[in-house]
């Protein structure tokens, strides 16, 4: 088995902090995700490592474990040691007797993660796919899935296919990461003849336009110089489409306003909204005609 370097496929030095992490995992997801890339299989690989790597270096328990594994891994092979490293010290055993297994959901959904990462980490909990089972509790299937901000505003759908079976799980307006949906009795009864219940996991993917704080969405707009100096208004796009806001003579760069009702619906009362910040973005022009630069002059000279 070959070791991977998490680090590399982000991108980010082995000190990085854990918004850098983020960072980085944030700008790789949005450049090779398949929605951006349809049919690109070197995008579709690139991703699945990206998420791998974000979410061993995303955990703090993971990572520490990791480091540790990276340490041991760099003394074997500066050593010089003979025959191959011994992987079977770091494999992960699940506390408690309960007992995961990863192949059934490798045909369930399709897997993804590495076979270095089930075995280092497959027992740890978290993982994006694991299966649980116990002797008197029916199987409990998880699976993280990946939607838009758009989608998680709106709601929208997963397709799962379980024994031949295509189930449309829907994903309420207002999900954000962490939120966990569970379909009652959506896998086959087992040896103990226990219906399982599938939850699908919600990771929200960064935006390019907007940031996510709880039920509220922040952004920013450019604002010419002359509007910040006169008034105006300008358009500012919201997950509903464009709206006009009035900018008051006068706006400083940077001054934010709020947009009532203009954010995410609310998860449990999806009528309701969080609202929207907008910060204004004054562009400064760089250059200026004669006319202009003499007007500017004139106002210094006023002061």
């Amino acid at each position: 088995m070959d070791y991977k370097d998490y680090y590399k496929i982000l991108g980010v030095d082995r000190k990085a902090s854990d918004e850098e992490i983020k960072r980085a995992y944030r700008k790789l997801a949005l450049k090779y995700h398949p929605d951006r890339n349809p049919g690109d299989k070197s995008a579709e690989e690139r991703f699945k490592e990206i998420n791998e790597a974000y979410q061993v270096l995303g955990d703090p328990t993971k990572r520490a474990r990791y480091d540790q594994l990276g340490e041991s891994y760099s003394r074997w092979q500066q050593s010089g040691a003979p025959g191959s490293f011994n992987w079977s010290e770091w494999f992960t055993q699940s506390p408690g007797g309960v007992r995961v297994e990863m192949g059934d959901l490798e045909d369930l959904f399709g897997g993804g993660f590495s076979d270095f990462f089930y075995s280092i980490f497959g027992g740890m909990g978290g993982a994006a796919t694991r299966t649980r089972r116990t002797r008197s509790a029916p199987r409990i299937y998880e699976q993280t899935v990946q939607i838009t901000l758009e989608e998680a505003y709106r709601g929208t759908e997963r397709t799962v296919e379980i024994n031949g079976r295509r189930l449309q799980v829907k994903i309420p307006a207002g999900a954000r990461t962490g939120t966990k949906v569970r379909v009652a009795g959506a896998v086959p009864a087992g040896v103990n003849g226990l219906q399982g219940d599938l939850y699908l996991n919600v990771e929200v993917l960064p935006h390019p336009r907007f940031e996510r704080t709880g039920d509220d969405l922040y952004t920013e707009v450019p604002v010419d110089l002359y509007t910040a100096v006169l008034g105006g208004q300008v358009n500012v796009p919201t997950l509903a489409g464009n709206v006009l806001l009035t900018i008051p003579a006068g706006t400083q760069p940077g001054q934010t306003f709020r947009l009532a009702g203009r954010g995410m619906p609310r998860l449990r009362s999806p009528q309701s909204y969080g609202d929207l910040y907008v910060r204004a973005k004054v562009e400064i022009p760089r250059q200026l005609n004669r006319e202009q630069r003499q007007l500017f002059e004139r106002l210094a000279s006023s002061k």
